[in-house]
């Protein structure tokens, strides 16, 4: 138990030391963006006393080591500033393009999860044979097209000709689970790649759970078939799925830009794509940071799942 508990305080430490490198490296990088906020919101035709008027009034004409002070302190309080384009609070922003990413991430890990892990026990089961063959010939091909042809693709196919799907998520605001259509062709694209990935890893980990010396024991022990997989196999199995499974998570909080741009989703990929193009700083540092803790909290999940079910596994990661 103490050493379980050595290990977790260590994870914990490590996160807390990447939490503080996200957060020096979002505003290193911010700082480095060209051009300046200030002559943005000046207009087309910028005065240099407005400009200068600009940059005093938001406090750009401050060092950066005071700034950054500000801004730690304000992060540490919950505060992540205020946009430079409208004067309101990122956390707003934050909130408004929350739930349309949130909502297409939920339902494709529930999805997912399923998807994944039956295919490649599946796969396992039937390894080398016809139905082995063919599920990782399929994933394999689906897996080697990007995200964008395969939308694309998708709206060619199911929106535009045969027409019964809508091809946007344009006039459905941010209330897309009042209209489960317009959620349909997003998460078959969100699917596509990560349920290839936990397929063939699960696929991976359950042959070699069993040809393992314990399940061998097992069958000697006449213990039935379906427990020794499920029970005994599975766990081993699945642990390192769960990193990969993490990494999804992650890709899919993080505003899955290319899929919310292509079906104009007002998620938070669109939220960071206006706050860049306004070149709205502080927007673009409060989400980064977030996508940046989400990070570091699933990855931090996910090696204490590892360790849950693979406990060696999980103490050398």
């Amino acid at each position: 138990m103490s050493g379980l508990r050595t290990w977790v305080a260590r994870r914990l430490m490590l996160g807390l030391a990447q939490t503080a490198a996200v957060v020096l490296l979002v505003f290193a990088l911010t700082e480095a963006l060209p051009g300046d906020a200030a002559v943005a919101l000046a207009g087309d035709q910028p005065d240099p006393e407005r400009i200068a008027a600009i940059r005093e009034s938001l406090q750009l004409d401050r060092p950066a080591y005071e700034r950054l002070a500000d801004w730690v302190a304000g992060l540490l309080r919950g505060d992540f500033g205020t946009s430079l384009a409208s004067g309101r609070p990122v956390s707003t922003y934050i909130s408004d393009g929350l739930e349309p990413t949130l909502l297409l991430a939920a339902v494709t890990v529930v999805l997912l999860v399923p998807l994944g892990v039956g295919l490649g026990v599946l796969c396992a089961r039937h390894e080398g044979r016809f139905v082995d063959r063919i599920v990782s010939s399929v994933t394999l091909g689906v897996y080697a097209v990007p995200e964008f042809a395969f939308g694309v693709l998708l709206v060619t196919v199911f929106a535009l000709r045969l027409g019964w799907l809508p091809p946007t998520a344009v006039g459905y605001g941010t209330d897309l689970l009042a209209h489960p259509a317009a959620l349909v062709l997003p998460v078959l694209v969100l699917l596509s790649r990560p349920v290839c990935s936990l397929t063939r890893l699960v696929r991976a980990g359950m042959i070699d759970a069993l040809a393992s010396p314990y399940v061998a024991q097992a069958r000697r022990c006449r213990i039935p078939g379906a427990r020794i997989r499920y029970a005994h196999a599975l766990p081993n199995a699945v642990a390192p799925a769960a990193q990969q499974l993490a990494r999804t998570i992650d890709w899919l909080l993080c505003g899955v830009i290319v899929v919310e741009a292509l079906y104009v989703i007002p998620g938070l990929g669109t939220v960071l794509m206006n706050a860049v193009a306004e070149r709205d700083v502080p927007v673009v540092q409060g989400l980064a940071v977030l996508f940046g803790l989400t990070a570091v909290v699933l990855n931090l999940g996910a090696d204490l799942v590892t360790h849950r079910f693979a406990p060696r596994t999980g103490v050398a990661a």
